[in-house]
């Protein structure tokens, strides 16, 4: 969905804050000696996250009526200031993922698999967002997601729907080799 400047970046504002109030309130709710447990909630979330990040791109973001249409809009403006909602990503959060962690692990633990979901999330928008409009340095790794985001739109659905990663690319087969493109084309 096209946005205005302050709708697209308000999600660098109420990301960092949603989870910073996740991560106070667990920690508070949770005894220092199951901090560690926590944290691996966390890291969890982040893992869980990168999943659920190439299985969105891929399937739905690629394929649901509507949302495709929308999808496509960025394909076809790379530059425009394209995506959701922040008032509808904290809702599915909320409903997909906080309530029910919270459901199944308890407060503490649920917030803060939740707080690593969020982050993940937060990554994605802003790596998303630097790969189409900040001048990145060759050599980095920021480079090598623009490189891979940039096959993903000259090919449009032949892979590379990782952002942040091509981890997930790598075990569902859909990592876009420039080379092997070549040739299934040339065929």
């Amino acid at each position: 969905m096209r946005l205005s400047a302050t709708s697209y970046y308000v999600d660098y504002v109420i990301y960092p804050v949603a989870v910073t109030s996740l991560t106070a309130a667990a920690l508070l709710a949770t005894p220092i000696a199951n901090w560690g447990v926590w944290l691996i909630s966390v890291a969890a979330g982040a893992a869980t996250w990168t999943f659920a990040e190439y299985q969105l791109h891929r399937w739905v973001l690629h394929h649901v009526p509507y949302i495709k249409e929308m999808h496509d809009a960025h394909h076809d403006d790379q530059k425009a200031l394209i995506g959701t909602p922040s008032w509808l990503s904290l809702i599915l959060i909320a409903v997909l993922v906080l309530l029910p962690a919270v459901w199944l692990a308890g407060f503490s633990y649920g917030a803060g698999f939740t707080a690593g979901i969020t982050m993940g999330y937060l990554l994605y928008i802003t790596v998303h967002h630097g790969v189409h409009h900040w001048r990145i340095r060759p050599g980095t790794y920021m480079y090598r997601l623009k490189h891979r985001h940039a096959l993903h739109h000259h090919f449009n659905d032949a892979g590379n729907f990782g952002v942040t990663s091509g981890f997930w690319d790598k075990v569902f087969r859909t990592d876009i080799d420039p080379r092997r493109m070549a040739r299934r084309a040339s065929h």
